[in-house]
Formats: C-alpha cells, sequence, structure tokens
C-alpha cells in the first residue's frame, strides 16, 4: 500500500515533535574522536563500501561546535579523559555519545590505572557498541539504533523529564546490564 492509498487528499498531517525527530535523525554530524584500532573500522564506515553518506552522515567534523554525535572509538587513557570531556562540553545541545568498542564501554582488556574503565565515567553515553574492534556493519546497526532514538525524542519542557525516564528504563533493561558485565 501505498503512500497515497494512506492519504488520499494529498495532505500529510504530522506533529512538530515528529518532524523536528525527523529532520535531527537524518542530519547528525558526528565529531571523531578515534583513539585505537576501532578508529580504523570507524574510517571503514565512511568508505565506498559501506557508504555512511547515505543516512546523512558524509561529513565528520573537526570542530565540537559543529557536531552532534561524538562516536568515542578505542580506549580512553587518564589523560586524555579531561580532553574528552571539553570536546563534549563544546559540543551545542542536543548531543549524543556512540562508544565504541569494548575498550570505550568498559575498559577492555586494559585493566589497569592508564586506561579509563568506560567512557561513561568521563560523559554520558546513549550507545553502547560492543566488540574488538566492532564491524562497520555494527557501527551503522548502532548508527539507525540512535536514529530511532533521536526521532523519538521529545520537545519542550517535557523533555528533560522524558529522557530522566527513558534512562532510567534503560538501565533496568537487561540488555544494558549484560553490556555493562552487570548480569551474567
Amino acid at each position: 500500500m501505498g503512500i497515497e492509498e494512506k492519504v488520499p487528499s494529498g495532505f500529510l498531517l504530522t506533529t512538530v515533535e515528529k518532524f523536528a525527530g525527523f529532520a535531527r535523525r537524518g542530519s547528525l554530524w558526528p565529531a571523531t574522536f578515534g583513539l585505537a584500532c576501532c578508529a580504523i573500522e570507524m574510517m571503514a564506515t565512511t568508505g565506498g563500501r559501506y557508504d555512511i553518506a547515505r543516512f546523512g552522515m558524509e561529513a565528520f567534523r573537526a570542530s565540537p561546535r559543529q557536531a552532534d554525535l561524538m562516536i568515542v572509538a578505542g580506549r580512553v587513557s587518564q589523560k586524555m579523559a579531561p580532553v574528552l570531556r571539553q570536546v563534549y562540553d563544546q559540543m551545542a545541545e542536543p548531543k549524543w555519545v556512540l562508544a565504541m568498542g569494548v575498550c570505550a564501554s568498559s575498559g577492555g582488556m586494559f585493566n589497569n590505572y592508564a586506561v579509563v574503565q568506560g567512557v561513561d565515567h568521563v560523559v554520558p553515553v546513549d550507545i553502547y557498541l560492543p566488540g574488538c574492534p566492532p564491524r562497520p556493519e555494527m557501527l551503522m546497526n548502532a548508527i539507525i539504533t540512535l536514529h530511532h532514538k533521536i526521532q523519538e525524542m521529545p520537545l519542550g519542557v517535557n523533555r528533560e523529564l522524558a529522557i530522566a525516564e527513558a534512562e532510567k528504563a534503560a538501565l533496568a533493561s537487561p540488555t544494558t546490564l549484560e553490556l555493562k558485565g552487570l548480569l551474567r
């Protein structure tokens, strides 16, 4: 059934929130924060074989003021953590963070004093992408998942309350607990 059958009079109605969500999800501008081998897979995603440009993300931004998605790819050292936080603080709202790889998500095999045991100790993370390193297909799936999350994000005065409720529900889900290593 085509859109012509769904909308016989030629008008398409929506809400401002749904239209804004559609526009925001289709125009993510990522800031790269490639720190280790996961960055190679992130760069492969931008190539012709995977073509992340079809999701509106053809240009990675070097300036945090022009970006709204930070992809942290790889391990974060203790000395890099303040720089990561500074880049995050310079990004304009709304902004999202994707922790790419097991090192960014939980420190990975680097269980020592020099590596931050999860980037969520430094910045709030929206999507955790496991793997060592995750394949470009997995990164694209995580971005599509983030697109759905962005499209459903409310606007206005109820936005902060809705985000807090969604984060509380996400923390209680079994998949989040598995990723954080709390549930076996």
